[in-house]
């Protein structure tokens, strides 16, 4: 297997080489209405920030790098993910509050003609039949050298396992810990392996809103009554409030420094 890192449009891609992008991912969050008003500008504007990861069948040269930039071929594309730029101190408490914030962060920037400083990882997805291959790792490495390098790279980590522990506060399950001292959540363990530092927690990094219909067609559940519901794959609870017809769920995520 010979990964070559590749920008998303230095070429054009059939759509059904990109359709895995969304499985993995509960419906909920692709309704947030805030990352609504600015991802489509986001995506026109750092459209460079946006990158694959191909299984190229050509044989690796002696010496070649784990992730080669140069060799190009017509491989399959088995990872991808993007980024955005923005200014940020590096002071824990000057840190987005999450997600959503840094996609705003970002355009603040732009329009303020101010030039960014770093680099703020957002997805980072692998195919699902080609997980486990140590892929995540390559996929990470090659979004933070899109960097120069003397900016930070920072990245609002999904604990893919939170959604098993709900109830548990975010600042508690970023604690938690295996025997050998790394990280209890693996998503969270591969950025660490990587050379990431946890800075933070990011307890509101998105905030999804919509109605008590709405999160029952995204969720697959009923809500008979005002109150808490634990949700599938979601990182916290969802409070839903009949009387105003309304459901809001809150995400927290868990912030890591790269560089």
């Amino acid at each position: 297997m010979v990964i070559i890192a590749e920008p998303l449009h230095a070429r054009p891609r059939p759509a059904e080489n990109l359709a895995w992008l969304g499985d993995g991912w509960p419906e909920f969050v692709f309704h947030d209405q805030e990352t609504g008003r600015h991802i489509g500008r986001i995506r026109e504007l750092f459209a460079n920030l946006e990158l694959v990861l191909l299984d190229d069948d050509v044989d690796r040269p002696a010496g070649g790098a784990d992730v080669d930039r140069h060799v190009r071929g017509d491989g399959e594309i088995v990872a991808a993910g993007w980024a955005v730029p923005l200014r940020w101190t590096g002071a824990v408490d000057d840190l987005p509050t999450g997600y959503t914030d840094s996609l705003a962060r970002a355009l603040e920037a732009y329009d303020a003609g101010e030039p960014p400083d770093t680099l703020a990882i957002l997805a980072a997805q692998v195919r699902p039949d080609r997980q486990g291959r140590g892929l995540a790792g390559k996929l990470l490495r090659a979004l933070g050298d899109l960097a120069p390098a003397h900016h930070r790279v920072i990245c609002p980590v999904r604990p893919t396992r939170k959604a098993r522990y709900p109830l548990t506060p975010i600042d508690r399950y970023a604690g938690w810990t295996r025997p050998d001292g790394t990280p209890f959540d693996p998503w969270l363990r591969t950025h660490v392996r990587l050379g990431g530092r946890v800075l933070t927690t990011a307890p509101s990094s998105q905030v999804i809103t919509g109605t008590v219909t709405e999160w029952q067609r995204w969720t697959g559940m009923e809500f008979p009554d005002s109150g808490e519901f634990v949700i599938p794959d979601g990182l916290s609870t969802l409070h839903v409030d009949l009387a105003t017809d309304s459901a809001t769920y809150v995400e927290p995520n868990i912030w890591v420094r790269h560089r």
